[in-house]
């Protein structure tokens, strides 16, 4: 997964289809950005790239049970032993394979899983047979989604650092919580456009991975094996998502079978050439 992706929920309708307890996304956090996040954070975003805080479901507190909550999360995990937030932008994705023995991510699989709601991911295809104006391979932007047309609940892992330059704990920028999305082994069709791809949840396993008491690691890596192919499609979009400064609904229009150059269709493996078409 190359670090985009699509989420055009508000934050009601994320409540209302995560049956979340506490709309929490209104309470101010801190934001690493230089200049004010657009669209501003909690709004409908079509291009969610790394370092912008995103809607990420999670179950926390002190209450018993702990609530559901819809909370603004940083997109890149810096652990709480982290001596600065640099190592976040190097942590937007964890690896379903290692991420129970990673060191980074140890303590927040076992005890910090989150959802990360989205539209759709999107993703990179180096062509195989066409090349740029500078002779490297053509890279093709895809959109994959869920075929039925539902949202997508990626797995995801979060952590809160606390800034050791803040004395007062109470300040909102003295905390900076961060999440990182699982990434697993890309299902056939879906290879021919990358290799990797987030691992979905289904509803039915959404209580269970957000459940904080499960800390049962071989439990957990069995979450983290779950495969269900067949559930997304994918078609080629326009280079506009290349930016993460373009952004809008427009974003997910396929793009004319006549601007596709060496472009794998990964439902069949031939190539497109829509210039020869």
């Amino acid at each position: 997964m190359c670090g985009r992706y699509a989420a055009s929920a508000n934050p009601d309708l994320l409540v209302e289809e995560f049956e979340v307890e506490q709309d929490r996304t209104g309470e101010p956090s801190r934001s690493i950005l230089k200049s004010p996040q657009q669209p501003p954070a909690g709004t409908p975003d079509w291009n969610m790239a790394p370092s912008k805080r995103a809607p990420v479901v999670l179950t926390r507190g002190k209450d018993e049970p702990p609530t559901r909550q819809l909370r603004l999360l940083t997109w890149g995990l810096v652990p709480s032993w982290a001596k600065d937030i640099s190592m976040g932008m190097r942590m937007t994705n964890a690896r379903a394979e290692t991420v129970v023995a990673k060191p980074a991510f140890a303590k927040a699989v076992a005890r910090r899983r989150c959802l990360v709601p989205a539209d759709g991911w999107y993703e990179w295809q180096v062509s195989p047979t066409a090349t740029d104006a500078k002779g490297k391979p053509r890279k093709q932007p895809f959109h994959i989604h869920r075929a039925d047309g539902d949202r997508l609940a990626m797995a995801g892992l979060y952590e809160f650092w606390r800034d050791p330059a803040i004395a007062d704990g109470e300040d909102p920028d003295a905390w900076l919580a961060t999440f990182t999305i699982v990434t697993t082994a890309a299902e056939p069709g879906l290879d021919r456009i990358h290799d990797r791809q987030p691992l979905v949840l289904e509803r039915a396993d959404w209580s269970r991975w957000l459940d904080p008491e499960l800390t049962d690691l071989e439990e957990v890596s069995g979450m983290l094996a779950l495969a269900q192919p067949g559930r997304f499609e994918a078609y080629p979009i326009g280079r506009a998502v290349g930016s993460s400064r373009n952004n809008g609904p427009q974003l997910l229009e396929p793009a004319p079978v006549s601007t596709l150059l060496g472009v794998v269709d990964p439902m069949t493996g031939e190539i497109i050439d829509g210039v020869t078409l």
